[in-house]
């Protein structure tokens, strides 16, 4: 399989963060990664089929919000926190205290229980 690529720290733009954080699904999939844990993507639960929940992820880490990794055939995802602190600090603090003022994004979580 071939392997993704993840924009540099220094690459990534704030035009492009904002554009994937426009849609309640991919705020609700930071929310679900903010922990810190990096997650398989068979442990995200959201109202969507597995092609759009996979488009979504694919936008999250064009834009350079996500790092993906693959063992196998399992596809692991982690929020890329400290990238963003370091290239725009405070935007992500910003954006998941809105979101969880406004509940966006409640409806994803990870299987067997609700995250964000």
């Amino acid at each position: 399989m071939r392997q993704a690529h993840h924009p540099e720290q220094a690459e990534i733009t704030l035009t492009e963060v904002m554009a994937a954080l426009s849609d309640p699904i991919r705020v609700g999939l930071v929310r679900v990664l903010a922990d810190g844990h990096e997650r398989g993507w068979g442990e995200l639960r959201a109202p969507v089929a597995k092609s759009t929940l996979s488009h979504h992820l694919r936008v999250l880490r064009d834009a350079g919000l996500t790092r993906t990794r693959q063992e196998g055939t399992r596809c692991y995802v982690a929020l890329r926190r400290e990238d963003l602190q370091a290239r725009f600090p405070g935007l992500m603090h910003v954006v998941l205290t809105a979101a969880e003022i406004d509940d966006i994004g409640r409806q994803v979580g990870v299987k067997g229980g609700l995250a964000g």
